[in-house]
Protein backbone atom coordinates (compact mmCIF):
# COMPACT_ATOMS: atom_id res chain seq x y z
CA UNK A 1 0.00 0.00 0.00
CA UNK A 2 1.00 3.58 -0.59
CA UNK A 3 0.47 6.21 2.06
CA UNK A 4 0.22 9.89 1.14
CA UNK A 5 0.99 12.72 3.52
CA UNK A 6 -0.03 16.20 2.46
CA UNK A 7 1.14 19.49 3.87
CA UNK A 8 1.22 23.18 3.06
CA UNK A 9 -2.40 24.22 3.40
CA UNK A 10 -3.45 27.20 5.46
CA UNK A 11 -4.96 30.66 5.46
CA UNK A 12 -3.79 33.26 2.98
CA UNK A 13 -5.07 36.57 1.69
CA UNK A 14 -6.31 36.94 -1.86
CA UNK A 15 -3.39 37.42 -4.22
CA UNK A 16 -1.11 35.39 -2.00
CA UNK A 17 0.65 32.08 -2.57
CA UNK A 18 0.81 28.66 -1.02
CA UNK A 19 2.75 25.52 -1.87
CA UNK A 20 1.20 22.14 -1.23
CA UNK A 21 3.29 19.00 -0.90
CA UNK A 22 2.31 15.35 -1.00
CA UNK A 23 4.84 12.68 -0.13
CA UNK A 24 4.24 9.02 -0.98
CA UNK A 25 5.67 6.17 1.03
CA UNK A 26 5.22 2.43 1.15
CA UNK A 27 5.89 -0.51 -1.13
CA UNK A 28 5.39 -0.12 -4.86
CA UNK A 29 7.13 -0.63 -8.18
CA UNK A 30 6.51 2.77 -9.71
CA UNK A 31 4.32 5.82 -9.30
CA UNK A 32 2.65 6.86 -12.52
CA UNK A 33 0.35 9.88 -12.49
CA UNK A 34 0.23 12.26 -9.53
CA UNK A 35 -2.75 14.59 -9.19
CA UNK A 36 -4.34 17.25 -7.05
CA UNK A 37 -8.11 17.40 -6.64
CA UNK A 38 -10.42 19.72 -4.77
CA UNK A 39 -14.05 19.31 -3.85
CA UNK A 40 -16.52 22.16 -3.53
CA UNK A 41 -19.25 21.51 -0.94
CA UNK A 42 -22.10 19.55 -2.48
CA UNK A 43 -20.32 19.13 -5.80
CA UNK A 44 -18.20 16.54 -7.51
CA UNK A 45 -14.49 16.41 -6.94
CA UNK A 46 -12.61 18.57 -9.45
CA UNK A 47 -9.25 17.67 -10.96
CA UNK A 48 -7.02 20.68 -10.41
CA UNK A 49 -3.77 19.48 -11.95
CA UNK A 50 -1.99 16.31 -12.92
CA UNK A 51 1.51 15.25 -13.89
CA UNK A 52 2.71 12.02 -15.46
CA UNK A 53 5.94 10.28 -14.57
CA UNK A 54 7.32 11.77 -17.81
CA UNK A 55 6.52 15.26 -16.55
CA UNK A 56 3.54 15.98 -18.78
CA UNK A 57 1.17 18.34 -16.99
CA UNK A 58 -2.50 19.19 -17.28
CA UNK A 59 -4.54 21.87 -15.52
CA UNK A 60 -8.14 22.86 -14.94
CA UNK A 61 -9.02 25.99 -16.87
CA UNK A 62 -9.77 27.79 -13.61
CA UNK A 63 -6.16 27.52 -12.41
CA UNK A 64 -4.16 27.78 -15.63
CA UNK A 65 -1.48 30.43 -15.38
CA UNK A 66 -1.75 30.55 -11.57
CA UNK A 67 -0.98 27.01 -10.36
CA UNK A 68 2.03 24.87 -11.20
CA UNK A 69 2.31 21.15 -10.51
CA UNK A 70 5.70 19.49 -10.25
CA UNK A 71 7.19 16.30 -8.88
CA UNK A 72 10.41 15.00 -7.43
CA UNK A 73 10.62 11.34 -8.40
CA UNK A 74 13.60 10.72 -6.12
CA UNK A 75 11.46 11.82 -3.16
CA UNK A 76 8.16 10.41 -4.48
CA UNK A 77 6.69 13.83 -3.85
CA UNK A 78 4.32 16.03 -5.83
CA UNK A 79 3.95 19.75 -5.33
CA UNK A 80 1.31 22.31 -6.19
CA UNK A 81 2.52 25.89 -6.30
CA UNK A 82 -0.51 28.14 -6.06
CA UNK A 83 -0.07 31.82 -6.92
CA UNK A 84 -2.53 34.69 -7.17
CA UNK A 85 -4.96 32.82 -4.97
CA UNK A 86 -8.62 33.81 -5.03
CA UNK A 87 -11.39 33.28 -2.47
CA UNK A 88 -12.97 30.80 -4.87
CA UNK A 89 -9.88 28.61 -4.48
CA UNK A 90 -10.95 27.87 -0.90
CA UNK A 91 -11.34 24.09 -0.69
CA UNK A 92 -9.88 20.96 0.78
CA UNK A 93 -7.19 19.79 -1.63
CA UNK A 94 -6.53 16.07 -1.96
CA UNK A 95 -3.50 14.38 -3.42
CA UNK A 96 -4.02 11.30 -5.59
CA UNK A 97 -1.51 8.92 -7.14
CA UNK A 98 -1.69 5.99 -9.50
CA UNK A 99 1.00 3.42 -8.82
CA UNK A 100 2.03 -0.03 -9.87
CA UNK A 101 2.51 -2.86 -7.43
CA UNK A 102 2.70 -6.54 -8.34
CA UNK A 103 1.86 -5.67 -11.96
CA UNK A 104 -1.39 -4.06 -10.84
CA UNK A 105 -2.36 -0.42 -11.25
CA UNK A 106 -3.61 0.90 -7.92
CA UNK A 107 -4.74 4.24 -6.56
CA UNK A 108 -4.13 6.08 -3.30
CA UNK A 109 -5.59 9.23 -1.76
CA UNK A 110 -4.24 11.64 0.78
CA UNK A 111 -6.23 12.86 3.76
CA UNK A 112 -6.65 16.36 2.38
CA UNK A 113 -5.29 19.75 3.33
CA UNK A 114 -7.46 22.85 3.73
CA UNK A 115 -6.69 25.99 1.77
CA UNK A 116 -8.57 29.11 2.85
CA UNK A 117 -8.26 32.33 0.88
CA UNK A 118 -9.64 35.46 2.49
CA UNK A 119 -10.81 38.47 0.50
Amino acid sequence: QVQLVESGGGLVQAGGSLRLSCAASGTFFRINAMRWYRQPPGKQRELVASITNAGITNYADSVKGRFTISRDNAKNTVYLQMNDLKPEDTYVYNCNVLYIKSSTLLEAWGQGTLVTVSS
